[in-house]
């Protein structure tokens, strides 16, 4: 009893520390509380990489999406981390001279607007700054003498993307057809999109209304009921064709066909596929795709040469300034006839039958089967005769062209924005192709990958193509030249 007496006592004196604590802990849980939603004044010292305003309070950092640099803004803190604060722009007390109306007709949390609010010469600098900052950031060799060029504006900054990719949701008796709100499951209609075509968005809607009208099922993932989950719309520049890609969990799905055959009636509509995925898979696109009307492809038009795209193959989303990119990009490689170019994440064989003229030989490497047989197809098309295209890995067949003694004389690589495999790097490193032009959608990753790549080369000039405005998206060309002492 004495004992239990004596734990008693020690429980109670903890219990009474415990409180003392809890109360504390309680009182600054309500500061910080009330901190949060106090509204501050913040000075915007620059951007993020996400396009997002950056500045400090209490010494912490601060981002502000919707905020520009050298404004004095009111904002609220509505998330506290370790390292840093996310804030909400509340109102602009002192306003920068770069800031632009903001379209009145989209909701400005939707994504891929995130420098609607700025005039494009700003966002033309903020794009070659955002290449500066990440080789300041990773330091490889010699970045401080390598020459980045101002970034070259596309022709046009609103509706020039020629593919929509819109999910579609029943929310109580309505159905939305849009876009998440970034990073969560809430859909935001989107009746207009300013930088997508005006064709495509017509379209898209037009779909939305034919599958209410036929009640054709809507996938829902809260029930895990199959139906339509994603519609893809996607349109030459060239032909104006338009190729629908319905997205479906699920395979047989009730009045399926028929909406296929309505689809087809709308304008300049040439096929209409269905690709089915599940609720497993964490990408939009399923591995099944079939044709349920129409054409195999449809047709566009690069340079005077022309490229049949099938519904997963990749095409570049702006196609009028797919020109600019990839006239720099052959540019750069400085080709002579007698050169073997290697075209690595080849797709639909684009920049090497763009190439095929000024080579001996194009041998190009691609991971998604029906892109290979789209550039097959493609070469056909154009007559091109010293052009191959092989289905596969770059890391791994890379090396085996090395082993058959295949002449890597030429190298042209546009990974995905994770960049190059660390395996493929070492591989380059061993075969030192003399002419090489890294194309990067990520300077991040780019900037990391050319310190191991300084290992061999130097870089000779990294030019920007604003491939995507009002984003802080942009394409980068990297040549690169091997060192003299490695020849």
């Amino acid at each position: 009893m004495q004992k239990d007496h004596h734990f008693k006592e020690r429980k109670g004196g903890f219990r009474k520390h415990a409180n003392s604590r809890y109360s504390q802990n309680k009182s600054q849980r309500g500061q910080a509380k009330a901190q949060k939603e106090r509204d501050v004044i913040i000075t915007v010292k620059r951007l993020g990489i996400n396009g997002e305003g950056i500045g400090y309070y209490k010494k912490k950092i601060i981002f502000i999406p919707g905020a520009l640099p050298e404004e004095v803004v009111v904002a609220k803190i509505v998330k506290e981390y370790p390292h840093y604060l996310q804030g909400e722009l509340v109102r602009i007390k002192e306003k920068s001279p770069d800031r632009v109306v903001f379209p009145d007709q989209v909701s400005p949390e939707i994504g891929g607007l995130e420098l609607a609010h700025m005039n494009y010469d700003a966002q033309l600098r903020f794009k070659r700054d955002n290449v500066l900052a990440a080789l300041d950031k990773y330091h490889p060799r010699g970045y401080k003498n390598y020459k980045v060029k101002r970034t070259i504006p596309a022709p046009e900054q609103w509706h020039y993307r020629a593919k929509a990719q819109y999910q579609i949701e029943r929310s109580g008796k309505d159905v939305l057809l849009g876009m998440y709100a970034p990073n969560s499951h809430r859909l935001i209609d989107l009746p207009e999109m300013p930088t997508q075509s005006v064709d495509t968005q017509r379209t898209e809607r037009a779909i939305k209304d034919l599958i209410v009208k036929l009640d054709v099922p809507i996938a829902d993932v809260r029930r895990q009921r199959q139906g339509i989950k994603t519609i893809v719309v996607r349109q030459s520049e060239a032909t104006k064709e338009m190729q629908v890609t319905l997205i479906t969990v699920g395979h047989r799905l009730n009045h399926m066909l028929e909406l296929a055959d309505r689809i087809m009636e709308l304008p300049d509509v040439v096929s209409v596929y269905q690709n089915e995925t599940d609720w497993q898979n964490p990408q939009v696109w399923g591995n099944k795709t079939e044709k349920l009307k129409g054409q195999n492809q449809i047709m566009e038009e690069i340079m005077g040469k022309q490229f049949a795209l099938s519904p997963r193959a990749f095409f570049q989303l702006n196609p009028v300034q797919t020109t600019t990119l990839y006239s720099e990009a052959l540019k750069l490689l400085s080709l002579t006839p007698d050169m073997t170019l290697i075209d690595a994440y080849s797709g639909v064989g684009t920049l090497g039958i763009l190439a095929s003229d000024q080579v001996k030989q194009v041998i190009g490497i691609e991971s998604i089967p029906e892109a290979v047989l789209d550039a097959q197809h493609n070469c056909e098309l154009n007559h091109v005769k010293n052009a191959s295209y092989l289905q596969g890995s770059v890391e791994k067949l890379l090396p085996q062209l090395q082993k058959d003694e295949v002449p890597i004389d030429a190298l042209i690589v546009d990974p995905p924005r994770t960049g190059l495999a660390k395996s493929l790097i070492k591989t380059l490193l061993r075969v030192k192709p003399e002419s090489f032009v890294y194309i990067s959608c990520n300077p991040s990753t780019l900037a990391q990958d050319l310190v191991l790549l300084g290992e061999a080369y130097d870089v000779r000039v990294i030019e920007n193509v604003d491939m995507l405005p009002q984003t802080p998206r942009c394409e980068c060309i990297a040549k690169l030249v091997l060192r003299k002492d490695l020849r």
